[in-house]
């Protein structure tokens, strides 16, 4: 089989099976998604290389809204990258929410989710839950939510507002290979950058997690 029919076959096969694995688990109406304590909204960055809004920003912070107002979630985990003291995501996230709405004290801030990989892994390990409500695009809650399978969590996901595909169809193509590296991650045992001291998302919740190297 020639090299380029293999790759095509992979990505097809890794892109399929993550999509139907969710296919259940994924909800588009805030009034049809189930409750959960905790919904998890996965970072990303604010605005654009030519400095723009990120419209895959503004349609998670309004989607994580919509599930708070409407009860369907009662705290905010704000999953991001935290990668430089000019860079981090969970804060940003978490202005944003507060200035939609939001009280602080519901939203809590994980700052190692470098990866979607580490964002799920940590929800349950560093975070201590069982079950999430995953908040981002759909072919993002797909994947995550296929990891959290993984590591033994129950997560369903909440379709934030996409963009045409002409417009993010390199993001489109970097997510068909994101899903080949899942399993590559999945075969090798890859763990998260850091994992941390154990937090407790409660009445009084730490509003930070403290990477260990």
């Amino acid at each position: 089989m020639a090299p380029v029919v293999m790759t095509g076959l992979i990505i097809f096969v890794c892109h399929w099976s993550i999509a139907h694995f969710a296919a259940d688990k994924l909800f588009d109406m805030a009034e049809d998604i189930p409750h959960n304590r905790v919904g998890l909204v996965l970072g990303t960055s604010k605005k654009l290389r030519d400095g723009s809004p990120n419209p895959y920003y503004t349609y998670r912070i309004m989607a994580t809204t919509e599930l708070y107002n409407k009860r369907k979630i009662d705290y905010v985990l704000a999953s991001g990258d935290n990668g430089s003291i000019y860079y981090n995501e969970p804060n940003t996230i978490k202005k944003d929410l507060v200035m939609a709405g939001i009280p602080a004290d519901k939203i809590v801030l994980d700052y190692a989710g470098f990866r979607t990989l580490d964002s799920m892994y940590r929800a349950k390990e560093v975070f201590g839950l069982d079950t999430v409500t995953v908040i981002s695009q759909e072919f993002h809650n797909e994947r995550a939510i296929y990891i959290a399978a993984k590591k033994n969590l129950t997560a369903v996901g909440f379709n934030a507002q996409d963009i045409p595909l002409e417009a993010g169809l390199k993001v489109q193509v970097r997510e068909s290979l994101a899903r080949v590296k899942v399993f590559l991650d999945l075969a090798f045992q890859t763990q998260p950058r850091f994992y941390g001291e154990k937090i407790t998302i409660g009445p009084t919740p730490s509003n930070q997690s403290i990477p260990e190297k």
